[in-house]
């Protein structure tokens, strides 16, 4: 039970990663409030999570949208009065390079993966400041600690969430607010199921990885854990690759 009775907003938790996020939290005793855009999968993942955490409320949220995001602070006021933990985990991606992006495109990644990262501490900061504190995890990516190929808004949206972290980390430690980033390596959620279900085009990107296998997404999520909890309180403002070892070469 090491989050027991913490209320943590989760974004992007219908599927994948935020998934796997939400139900480790609620097993560990979290009242987690999941949100997501995809309102019928995220109704059938919240009863999973509240047969193990009873008091645990799903919201439809769009993380780009300043209202959405008010919605779901006045419902963490309402039901619990205080937010302990925020995981900005919702995000999209594209594989187009830079001249390939339109500027639709473009807008929409970095609204959803940045913008809604910058919303979701903008709104929880003012709670946790009067809470005595709290922990805010950012879940970037490698592509946030390499340049790579191809995925330009991608990556330029993931590399600033990385340093959107530091800066909130540093301006908020005296206030006992913690904040740190995640970066997944190659990892096996619903986002990334077309990409490796060519067998040659999955053992490439398996052959990048030191560790012999891809990643899953209760690999992201037991990282995400150690950062919301209690265990890791003298630690903020790191970048934690959970990428079996590719960041590493």
């Amino acid at each position: 039970m090491r989050l027991k009775d913490k209320v943590a907003i989760i974004t992007g938790a219908a599927g994948g990663q935020g998934k796997a996020e939400a139900l480790l939290f609620a097993k560990e005793g979290a009242i987690v409030i999941a949100t997501d855009m995809q309102k019928e999968l995220l109704d059938k993942t919240g009863e999973e999570i509240k047969a193990i955490s009873p008091k645990s409320e799903v919201l439809t949220h769009n993380v780009a949208s300043d209202e959405d995001w008010k919605k779901v602070i006045d419902l963490a006021l309402e039901k619990f009065g205080r937010v302990d933990i925020l995981v900005n985990n919702a995000g999209i991606s594209t594989e187009l390079n830079i001249v390939n992006t339109s500027i639709e495109k473009w807008d929409q990644v970095l609204d959803v993966n940045l913008k809604g990262t910058f919303l979701g501490m903008r709104h929880v900061i003012p709670l946790m400041e009067k809470n005595g504190g709290g922990s805010i995890v950012n879940i970037s990516s490698i592509a946030g600690l390499t340049g790579g190929s191809g995925a330009s808004a991608y990556t330029a949206s993931k590399g600033a969430v990385r340093l959107l972290t530091k800066a909130v980390a540093v301006d908020y430690a005296k206030q006992n607010i913690r904040c740190n980033s995640v970066h997944p390596g190659y990892i096996e959620t619903p986002m990334t199921k077309q990409l490796f279900e060519n067998e040659d085009t999955r053992g490439w990107f398996q052959s990048l990885t030191p560790l012999p296998r891809l990643g899953q997404s209760i690999d992201i999520a037991y990282g995400v854990l150690y950062l919301a909890s209690d265990e890791s309180s003298f630690v903020t403002g790191i970048e934690l690759p959970v990428d079996g070892g590719y960041y590493a070469q």
